[in-house]
């Protein structure tokens, strides 16, 4: 699928027609982060960006405790996340929900959800230790 930032300066094609996963995140992290009610996510298999000087990354303690790393968020080494609003034509129907304890819209009833982080949600196979930066996934 094409890509882009919302100025258009960075685009890439994903290595995928469809992504691993969809994420809608409703901690208050990523509400903070967009300025709305939840963020979203695409997760694909790893794939090298481009111009790493466009790219920014990202780390800051989260509500929780824990350390969020973005663009890539703090996913394992063999995915990348992207942000959902860069991909066009993303069916988010399916997308499973995360910390809906903190949403602040309905969570449509036959969602796949999760009152806070799972697990569940990262199991994409055999991962690195460690997280990406854009400098070691651009071309």
């Amino acid at each position: 699928m094409e890509a882009a930032c919302q100025c258009g300066a960075v685009r890439f094609k994903t290595p995928t027609e469809k992504p691993l996963a969809l994420y809608i995140c409703h901690c208050s992290d990523c509400q903070r982060q967009t300025s709305s009610a939840f963020g979203m996510s695409a997760i694909y298999p790893r794939f090298q960006l481009p111009d790493a000087e466009l790219l920014s990354c990202y780390r800051r303690p989260t509500s929780n405790g824990q350390t969020l790393y973005w663009p890539l968020h703090t996913q394992p080494k063999n995915v990348v996340a992207v942000k959902g609003g860069c991909i066009e034509g993303l069916d988010w129907s399916k997308a499973i929900h995360i910390w809906t304890k903190s949403a602040m819209v309905p969570i449509p009833e036959d969602s796949k959800s999760y009152s806070e982080y799972s697990d569940q949600t990262t199991d994409y196979g055999s991962s690195s230790d460690g997280h990406d930066t854009p400098g070691e996934l651009a071309g």
